[in-house]
């Protein structure tokens, strides 16, 4: 047991990196640990006592630059920290090395500290929006092929091709879009998984190799920093925290090639993301629902602003009057109502959504059918037979799904019939106990005077 821990310590040591974190003020050098629910970090000192509690990051370029994005988008005040990147095996010796290069502050500290620290321009955070969106094809042409999607790295987050061909995934990503929806994901840690709702993207890097780009939820969307050299307006916050769309074109910055991009920028509602698009893909159609559009109105949606319109006709024939804006992440002309409670109740459907797709169909090798199906969803109780144990023999049973733990309980008996058990037990005792604080003799067990009778029956030897 002892050489299989060992083995597991060591092969995880192999594939794994640790985050050392500086504190800005307190000078100090530590373990990153993880993100409490304040979204503030947490972390314990470089000592072997502590190794079990050490967040491993997988090796991986590609999975790694994607969390470690991902973390500091969580993060609370990331400004206030310095992060560097360490070999699980060296992990506590070069801790020590950092921290006296941090106490010496001299010339080759310097140097130590540059080796090891993972450059953070937080200005840049957000680069994968305007390239997703800068440079992907017109509506219908498609940008990737299947087989360049590495599905290594899709595996690592849980996900594979069928699971992304049910959820109908694989078409806007193979166009560069991302994907319309959020899709629960994992990343392996070593010693800690960390689970997300996320959007997913297909990008090329610098080498030409084509990568997944994770686009995890932010608390909020990124107002406080330049965005591709741009700096928000007070007028341009309240826009784009009101409305979704920050309402005019402005200059952008593509960090690639220096090129100014006259564009609009709009928040993706789903992650908080803030998306740019270039203001000469934005298409504007010649009417909507029944009106037609002037060129003022097309004019002044192309400037990216909002427009207010009468006498639309809806879907049911009736009239109807609202404004609508161009959106650079939806990529469309959309109707503007209050942002707030649409935000809300598009958090409880996609929810909704992925604790449906989070449910399993499969117990077991076995496939429940689509009446077990929809009973375990609602978390009722099922009853499964033709399970196979490791002997290869037949067994059969209850499970049910609970759905704030996401896991499956089993269970050779009904735990219905268990549990009414227990509350019959219940209800007598109590009746008891009642008759009791009343002055009343306590009724005697069902069983007793049968037991009476039986034995008054037995003849005599």
């Amino acid at each position: 047991m002892v050489n299989q821990d060992t083995d597991k310590l060591q092969l995880q040591e192999q594939f794994s990196d640790i985050l050392l974190v500086l504190d800005k003020k307190k000078k100090k050098i530590e373990v990153v640990k993880g993100i409490g629910s304040d979204n503030k970090l947490q972390t314990v000192t470089p000592d072997k006592k502590n190794q079990s509690q050490f967040m491993r990051v997988d090796k991986h370029g590609d999975l790694f630059s994607n969390f470690f994005s991902n973390f500091l988008h969580q993060l609370k005040d990331p400004t206030h920290f310095n992060f560097f990147r360490v070999s699980a095996r060296d992990v506590i010796t070069v801790a020590k090395k950092i921290q006296n290069a941090v106490d010496s502050s001299s010339i080759a500290g310097k140097k130590l500290l540059a080796q090891y620290e993972i450059k953070t321009d937080y200005k840049q955070l957000n680069k994968y929006n305007m390239e997703t969106k800068q440079s992907t094809s017109e509506v219908g042409e498609y940008r990737f092929k299947l087989e360049q999607i590495d599905w290594k790295a899709m595996s690592n987050m849980g996900i594979n091709k069928e699971r992304l061909e049910k959820m109908n995934l694989i078409d806007p990503l193979l166009k560069g879009y991302k994907t319309n929806e959020l899709v629960p994901i994992s990343l392996n840690l070593g010693n800690a998984v960390t689970r997300m709702d996320a959007r997913l993207s297909l990008q090329s890097n610098d080498e030409g190799k084509v990568i997944v780009a994770i686009h995890g939820i932010r608390k909020e969307p990124q107002l406080n920093f330049p965005f591709f050299g741009h700096e928000f307006t007070k007028e341009d916050k309240d826009n784009l925290l009101k409305t979704g769309n920050m309402g005019r074109v402005v200059n952008l910055t593509n960090p690639k090639t220096d090129e100014i991009i006259p564009s609009i920028v709009s928040v993706d509602r789903l992650t908080n993301e803030l998306v740019a698009l270039r203001s000469n893909l934005i298409k504007i159609p010649d009417e909507i629902k029944g009106v037609k559009l002037d060129e003022q109105q097309k004019q002044s949606l192309m400037d990216g602003k909002s427009l207010y319109i009468e006498g639309m006709t809806s879907k049911k024939g009736e009239p109807f009057n609202a404004s609508v804006q161009f959106n650079a992440d939806k990529r469309y002309v959309e109707f503007l109502f209050d942002r707030s409670n649409t935000n809300k109740q598009s958090q409880s459907q996609q929810q909704s959504r992925s604790e449906q797709q989070e449910v399993p169909r499969t117990f077991r090798g076995k496939e429940l059918d689509d009446q077990q199906y929809q009973k375990f969803k609602e978390g009722q109780t099922v009853y499964v037979t033709g399970l196979v144990d490791k002997n290869g023999k037949d067994y059969q049973g209850y499970i049910t799904f609970n759905k704030e733990t996401a896991k499956t309980g089993f269970s050779f008996e009904n735990p219905n019939k268990t549990n009414d058990k227990a509350q019959s037990k219940g209800n007598s005792e109590a009746k008891n106990s009642e008759a009791t604080k009343n002055g009343k003799e306590p009724e005697k067990a069902a069983q007793e005077k049968p037991k009476t009778a039986a034995k008054s029956k037995v003849p005599k030897m």
